[in-house]
């Protein structure tokens, strides 16, 4: 086939994405075709998803609310669902830099009493085994979604990813064009900052009535404990320490099945130090007293990063328009009060697969037809939970003890709270300058040199360890898949404002500045695309909005197995 010509697969409904959103869609869609008697000739279902195999993109803390998945799937513990533990404990500290306050009890939202501790990519795999199984789903793995296909305004399908091209974008012998996907309707599941989404959300106006969505970052590692000392289920959340109180963030400790302990930090993508790095800022959280006990004798397994849709109710994009639904992440259905996405994920999936189901039998799926997804989020338990704490984000924007007391307001306010909605600012354009940080933070002139800490090897680990531990494989004669519109900026402008931050919010040592004698500078950028873990953050922190995260070549990417 050339590379101009392009296969052409028609289908009723396509999901973008295998994560719990979009096979909750897959597996709806499942069930009532089989309800009403619709044979898989007469509603075709497909499901792409760029990782080699499901749940190898799928990282997250986890704690489950079974509240989707009993609707979904009620015998799910009969039929195999991987649990790592039933949750047995929750704790809360408050962490001081060598010590430790025991929350005297738990908030209601923090308390998980018939939550289960999981493996995000295990339940995916899991959930993917169950869709395929009902034999009216067609899963394509390392099928990444590239382009959305339009016909005027209405989305009409996608176009998959090219393979086989060199880095320059010229075919090598094992070229393989993408092919095209033509759908009545398409569910994007892509998750947080979908690089489909985002460009169609601003072109059909689905973001005129929300605010700009605020991002944070999760990192997190598994660590293998010796035989017979951990139990699984309990839950720890942390607040302060070695977080600044002007950035938002906690860090959380689950306990899993066969010994192993998953620990981990969330920083708000909407921090003003210009020199902060998350990876560092993780990796100096394990030194903790009370962190360091709990791993001593245990070694690292796995590393993952993702980012995290923070801003919740006010955030949430019109999810419908014509040819087009949009669920889970990739729309902020997140509760950031609660830590939790999953069930609403996977609750969104659902309904979405309800009235893309009806609408193509209906042989109507119109905006107006399918704004009836709408209509029933706005019945549903995730809207009232979503609601309840539409305005918890924002109440961190004073620092984290006046995050904490608005909390605790929003509890006896039904969500109103002390703060109403946020700034209505993206997350990065609160990132300051270094000299307007260094002018109202009392630091020394020292600040301006970032010098990223050493570490052990043992408790402690670089970048490139960490990636390591990843799985992340990508192969290097392909386009980089990290579009940089101006690089010039990043050793000009970039440099001078805000000393290159891409090198310190990577969680994954992809942004690099190099000396180099050619360029007018005589420094350059580097991107070592291969070590990228798939995070999104450049995309949603770089301060100049220059940097643009699209699908690699498809199965590329990390490998989570147990994340």
């Amino acid at each position: 086939m050339s590379e101009t010509e392009r296969e052409v697969l028609e289908c009723d409904i396509l999901i973008v994405g295998g994560g719990p959103a979009g096979l909750g869609s897959a597996l709806r869609l499942a069930q009532l075709a089989e309800q009403n008697g619709v044979s898989a000739d007469d509603l075709s279902v497909v499901l792409i998803e760029k990782a080699a195999e499901l749940g190898f993109h799928s990282c997250s803390g986890a704690v489950l609310d079974p509240k989707a998945i009993v609707e979904l799937l009620p015998d799910y513990r009969a039929q195999g669902c991987p649990i790592e533990g039933d949750v047995v404990e929750d704790e809360v500290w408050y962490l001081h830099e060598s010590e430790r306050v025991k929350a005297p009890f738990v908030p209601p939202t923090l308390r998980n009493h018939g939550c289960h501790v999981i493996s995000l990519g295990r339940l995916v795999g899991w959930l993917g085994e169950q869709a395929e199984a009902t034999e009216r789903v067609d899963v394509f793995t390392e099928t990444a979604g590239a382009e959305m296909l339009y016909d005027g305004e209405r989305v009409i399908g996608v176009r998959t990813g090219d393979k086989g091209r060199d880095k320059d974008g010229n075919p090598k012998g094992n070229f393989e064009p993408g092919i095209d996907i033509h759908a009545k309707v398409t569910i994007l599941a892509e998750g947080v900052r979908g690089s489909l989404a985002k460009p169609l959300i601003p072109k059909l106006g689905l973001d005129a009535d929300s605010d700009p969505q605020v991002y944070a970052l999760g990192i997190k590692e598994l660590w293998q404990m010796p035989a017979g000392s951990v139990e699984p289920g309990r839950v720890i959340h942390t607040m302060g320490w070695p977080l600044a109180d002007d950035a938002f963030g906690g860090s959380f400790i689950y306990t899993m099945a066969d010994d192993i302990i998953d620990v981990g930090l969330v920083v708000g993508l909407d921090y003003k130090d210009p020199n902060l790095e998350p990876h560092a800022l993780f990796q100096k959280l394990k030194t903790h007293p009370a962190i360091r006990e709990l791993l001593a004798g245990g070694k690292l397994i796995q590393y993952g990063a993702k980012a995290l849709p923070e801003g919740g109710f006010h955030c949430i994009p019109r999810p419908y328009s014509d040819g087009v639904l949009l669920v889970g992440d990739v729309a902020s259905f997140l509760n950031p009060m609660r830590l939790k996405g999953i069930h609403t994920s996977m609750k969104t999936g659902m309904l979405a697969a309800e009235t893309a189901f009806a609408a193509v039998r209906a042989e109507d799926t119109s905006a107006e037809r399918l704004s009836l997804y709408q209509t029933a989020i706005n019945g549903s338990w995730v809207n009232e939970e979503l609601r309840f704490s539409r305005n918890f984000h924002a109440g961190f924007r004073h620092g984290n003890v006046a995050g904490v007391v608005n909390s605790a307001v929003l509890m006896a306010t039904n969500g109103l709270g002390l703060t109403g909605r946020g700034p209505g600012r993206a997350g990065h354009e609160e990132m300051e300058t270094v000299d307007h940080y260094l002018d109202h933070n009392l630091r020394g002139e020292e600040y301006r040199t970032f010098r990223r800490p050493k570490y052990d090897g043992e408790l402690t680990f670089d970048k490139l360890t960490n990636v390591y531990h990843s799985g992340t494989k990508h192969e290097e004669d392909q386009p980089c898949h990290l579009h940089v519109a101006d690089t010039d900026l990043c050793v000009t402008r970039c440099a001078e404002e805000f000393a290159n931050p891409c090198t310190r919010f990577c969680p994954a040592q992809v942004y690099n500045i190099v000396d180099d004698e050619a360029a007018d500078t005589g420094k350059r950028l580097q991107i070592d695309f291969s070590n990228c873990v798939h995070c999104k953050t450049c995309d949603i922190m770089d301060p100049y909005q220059v940097i643009t995260w699209v699908t690699p070549e498809g199965g590329d990417g990390p490998r989570y197995d147990r994340l």
